[in-house]
């Protein structure tokens, strides 16, 4: 490992704060200005790569990953940031094996252990990160991250209480630790008598707090809030959440509208017709939709079929097909995407002798394309009342996806695209390949909804995917807590608490939904 000059530390401390603070132009600066001086600092071209991977410029850094681990070639740190490149871009299989290259150079240098457990979160290997997060922890075990990022990980395999715990001790740590707060909101369903809501009004109240402490706090609040039936509150803190996440939003949402148009525009049924054959000879499981409207539930009784296993959220159809784009531009081999994209979910772990389920959400955006590519398919679309599925995620928080959830009426003119989206699908895809299910009817009846599930996936019918809740798999998704318990029904109908204020969202929706699909 290179040893840095002097001053370069400091410098490379200031630019890190910078970092952490969100102000990623500082911190580009001032490691340009150390890379300036001394075009050997590993550390600000891993700083550089990290700040180009929020930016989007994935090109930008790959290069700065290379000239990481050119410069510091045993280093994990280095090592990890060349496979969070590898995974972002699609390379999933090198980004397995630059993880695994990472882990054999860790010591018991916490920072490491932890920038190598959350690659191998985002892999979904959710024991060895947290593993590797308890190790960073016991290094260093008054760092605010290390906890949190330990409790995410025990969150995601269904060790609540252990969670809790930690997102304690992160509190503990630094009170204004808004995501410490907004995790240990939703691990359990809060009481009158045992919640945080005092402790977080009270930071409100103090104020001082950075915006995205802020908003994670009132999003955590509101989901308090809701939970003790203090329904006026619980508005109010989510609306405050959204409002302040609104003017950072590095996207403008009528741009994801125009591409759900232009996708209607482009894939028609003579385009899906006249496609090239894809790779017939694999059927995975797509479960797709809107988030906050069942899609965890379905996949995970699916997942508790003996013939099926889940992936997760892998996001790599999407990556081959920008990959496909970026390396033939105009051209269509719909066969050798569906086989990249079979090649990316084996490196992600998934036995070769069953089915296995993808649930991406923005899956939804490419039907036909999955279609397309992989003949052999199933795609389920999961539908939600209309409002109810607009409160839900208004209220959510998603870390940087889905932009359009932050303000009612552009939450509803998305709901409107995707629900033309979803007639498109109807219209275009053949019937044994598109599987549309409502929530609602899950949650009335769970065996025939369930029986209707298995049997669209010509499967036969197995008790034990009516005690999904009892599976030990990881599940990284929003709903990973919800999960783990049976069917229910409290957030049937959840908007109506709410109606006055979501008066924006249904008037902009009753323009073009029947009244008896708002009732």
């Amino acid at each position: 490992m290179n040893v840095a000059p002097s001053g370069s530390a400091a410098s490379i401390d200031a630019a890190r704060d910078a970092f952490a603070g969100g102000k990623l132009d500082v911190a580009e600066q001032i490691c340009a200005g150390i890379l300036g001086r001394n075009p050997s600092e590993w550390r600000a071209w891993a700083l550089l790569t990290e700040t180009a991977l929020l930016r989007g410029r994935h090109d930008a850094a790959a290069v700065s990953a290379d000239r990481t681990v050119a410069l510091a070639p045993t280093n994990p740190i280095a090592l990890v940031l060349r496979a969070k490149c590898l995974f972002m871009t699609g390379e999933t299989r090198q980004a397995c094996a630059a993880t695994d290259v990472a882990a054999r150079h860790l010591d018991d240098t916490p920072d490491a252990l932890d920038a190598v457990g959350a690659m191998f979160g985002l892999l979904g290997l959710q024991q060895r990160a947290r593993e590797l997060f308890r190790r960073a922890v016991l290094g260093r075990p008054g760092v605010p991250q290390y906890l949190f990022n330990l409790a995410a990980a025990e969150r995601m395999i269904g060790a609540l209480g252990d969670a809790e715990a930690h997102c304690d001790a992160a509190v503990a740590c630094d009170r204004h630790y808004g995501l410490a707060h907004y995790l240990r909101s939703d691990l359990r369903i809060q009481s009158s008598n045992h919640n945080h809501i005092d402790e977080m009004e009270a930071l409100i109240g103090e104020g001082g707090l950075s915006a995205s402490s802020e908003i994670m706090l009132r999003f955590a609040l509101g989901k308090e809030y809701e939970d003790v039936e203090l329904w006026g509150r619980a508005f109010d803190h989510v609306k405050a959440g959204c409002d302040l996440q609104r003017r950072s939003l590095p996207r403008d949402p009528a741009a994801e509208i125009a591409e759900i148009d232009a996708i209607i525009q482009a894939h028609t049924r003579c385009w899906i017709d006249a496609a090239p054959s894809g790779y017939a000879d694999a059927a995975p499981v797509f479960v797709t939709g809107l988030p906050r409207t069942g899609t965890t539930l379905v996949e995970r009784i699916i997942a508790s079929h003996s013939a099926m296993d889940s992936a997760g959220e892998t996001g790599a159809f999407a990556a081959e097909m920008r990959r496909a784009i970026t390396k033939r531009p105009g051209g269509r081999d719909p066969e050798g995407i569906g086989r990249r994209y079979l090649d990316s979910a084996a490196a992600l772990r998934v036995p070769v002798n069953v089915r296995f389920i993808d649930k991406t959400l923005e899956n939804y955006l490419y039907c036909g394309l999955i279609h397309a590519a992989l003949p052999s398919a199933k795609i389920i679309l999961v539908q939600r009342h209309p409002i109810d599925s607009c409160w839900a995620i208004y209220k959510a928080h998603f870390r940087g996806k889905f932009s359009f959830s932050y303000q009612q009426t552009e939450l509803a003119e998305y709901y409107l695209a995707y629900r033309r989206l979803s007639r498109h699908w109807r219209a275009v895809l053949p019937p044994d390949v598109l599987m549309e299910i409502n929530y609602e009817d899950i949650v009335r009846d769970q065996t025939a909804a369930s029986q209707h599930i298995i049997r669209f996936l010509g499967l036969p019918w197995e008790d034990g995917v009516m005690r999904f809740h009892e599976s030990p798999a990881p599940s990284a998704t929003a709903s990973a807590v919800q999960v783990r318990r049976p069917v229910y029904a409290s957030s049937v109908g959840k908007w109506r608490h709410h109606a006055d204020r979501l008066k924006p969202l249904r008037e902009r929706l009753a323009r073009e939904i029947p009244e008896a699909e708002l009732a």
